[in-house]
């Protein structure tokens, strides 16, 4: 029994961004912002367009997608991609959609939050030692 390679455009074909070409997706990136939106091109380094693209801001039960309009990726910021199912709902039905401004206020709350969690952390360390 003899073993053959598949020929080398479909390994590459089948490792790439190609078939995700003209989906919608969701991109993780490095920085935890989480987009959406058609892929329309990219390059070997991964840099990828969006169309149509928005970035979905989740603070507890609420979200927002903020409209970007066309986006230009760089490779090395992606963590993660997925292809979305269109058949599917995409938030869970728990979850309440919100205007920009109410989740930016969200946001900054819970930045505060965690500041005040991390500064009182850093106070009791400074009383244990």
């Amino acid at each position: 029994m003899s073993w053959a390679a598949p020929p080398e455009e479909d390994i590459h074909l089948s490792t790439s961004l190609a078939s995700y070409l003209d989906k919608k997706l969701l991109i993780l990136l490095r920085d935890g912002r989480k987009l959406l939106g058609i892929l329309r091109s990219f390059d070997q380094f991964a840099n990828a367009v969006l169309e149509g693209a928005c970035e979905r801001v989740i603070v507890g039960e609420i979200y927002c997608d903020i409209p970007l309009g066309l986006y230009v990726i760089r490779g090395e910021n992606v963590v993660l991609i997925g292809e979305l199912d269109l058949e599917k709902e995409e938030i869970p039905q728990h979850m309440t959609r919100v205007p920009p401004e109410e989740i930016k206020r969200a946001q900054k709350a819970e930045r505060e939050a965690s500041d005040l969690k991390g500064t009182m952390r850093q106070r009791m360390e400074f009383l244990e030692d």
